[in-house]
């Protein structure tokens, strides 16, 4: 059997026996030894001295030519790593393709998780700084979650967490950038709106505290200083050390709300990431802005968290009524509790808070009375030209 592929020979009953260029380097084999494996061997050897192209057709003969080859996974593998190896745009692209396709044909193999990281590790080194194209953090960020859904207990799970927080840093910083350009020119809204994407889909921001108090202080420029009181406790709570943390405790107290106190792991673990946190020259600042990777070094080491935030208000237990919806053997219902129910010390039914608030609306609020239309106000009289002259020849 001839592969002219590879310029293999499979001579009849004997050897196999690889063509060079050079007649020395013909490697002879003895009847017995598996050609799949040679093959192998072979490709991963030309991959491993940096000629992709050479092994990369070597591992497809083998694909080919064995299809039912223990080696067949391997040699899938070993496509994509040395597409992965090779780097750069196209090769990345094609990385992540074949890392896809290994996954589809071998999802219980032990090199699936490790092929699933380098999906999102392929997005990850062609991710842009924060201020261009977010595209490839997005799908990084996406590959390294799905990541997590899939397996769970995997040995690579420290390194995929690490790539997830900083993916979500470079997302985050864009973000924030464009939240504090809407901050600056009195655009509050929108500036709300972009503080409060990073507050609950990047916790582990390294400018948390930052967006947390200016999303306080944007809520305050609409006049919804009520709904800035959580955020304010979380610069408090959630980054003991921030210069944001007096400023905090000052607005708490002017909007006559309780300080919080962080915990002992909440301020240990700011500490840990203070102690990480390395001053850097203008040297290294201006070597990272002329790079064209993003600067993750300022990234936390917060847990992750996968999914929605937690929902933020209170709520009150209580029983449900005879004409309410059925709830199998439950006898407990949770509904939200207005604010008049925690200054009272006791629930309130929010319906009949809302009657009385309307009502009370009502009886602190006079009515106007309606225009009468049977008298039209008239217009102003338009002063003529010598109404000066009037004044002046009226006493005589």
């Amino acid at each position: 059997m001839l592969l002219w592929g590879v310029g293999v020979i499979l001579l009849p009953g004997c050897a196999l026996v690889r063509r060079h260029a050079r007649p020395e380097l013909a490697t002879r084999v003895a009847p017995g030894d598996q050609p799949d494996k040679i093959l192998y061997e072979k490709a991963t050897n030309e991959i491993a001295h940096g000629r992709y192209d050479v092994g990369r057709l070597t591992l497809q003969t083998l694909i080919n030519t064995y299809p039912d080859s223990e080696y067949l996974s391997k040699a899938k593998l070993a496509i994509a790593d040395s597409y992965y190896s090779e780097g750069g745009v196209s090769g990345l692209t094609q990385a992540e393709a074949e890392y896809k396709d290994f996954i589809t044909f071998f999802p219980t193999a032990p090199e699936a998780p490790e092929a699933q990281f380098r999906v999102g590790m392929a997005h990850y080194r062609l991710m842009a700084k924060a201020d261009r194209d977010q595209t490839e953090a997005q799908l990084a960020e996406a590959e390294f979650k799905e990541f997590l859904l899939k397996y769970p207990d995997s040995r690579v799970m420290p390194r995929v967490k690490a790539r997830l927080r900083e993916a979500q840093e470079v997302l985050a910083e864009g973000e924030y950038w464009t939240a504090d350009f809407y901050y600056t020119h009195g655009a509050y809204l929108a500036a709300r709106a972009r503080y409060q994407t990073i507050v609950d889909k990047y916790p582990n921001f390294s400018g948390g505290d930052t967006a947390l108090y200016f999303l306080g202080q944007s809520l305050e420029h609409v006049r919804r200083g009520s709904e800035a009181t959580p955020y304010y406790g979380r610069v408090i709570t959630d980054f003991p050390l921030s210069s944001h943390v007096a400023d905090a405790k000052a607005r708490l107290t002017v909007l006559h709300q309780p300080i919080p106190q962080p915990t002992r792991a909440t301020l240990a673990r700011a500490r840990a990431d203070a102690a990480r946190r390395t001053n850097r020259d203008w040297l290294s600042k201006l070597s990272g802005v002329m790079a064209s990777t993003p600067d993750t070094s300022t990234t936390l080491h917060g847990p992750v968290r996968l999914g929605a935030p937690p929902p933020g208000g209170p709520e009150v237990a209580k029983a449900p009524t005879a004409g309410g919806p059925a709830t199998g053997n439950a006898t407990i219902m949770v509904q939200p509790m207005g604010d008049a129910g925690l200054t009272a010390g006791k629930p309130v039914d929010p319906k009949a808070n809302t009657n009385d608030e309307a009502a009370k609306s009502k009886e602190t609020t006079p009515e106007k009375s309606p225009p009468d239309s049977t008298t039209p106000s008239e217009p102003p009289k338009k002063k003529s030209r010598f109404h000066v002259l009037k004044k002046v020849v009226k006493p005589f």
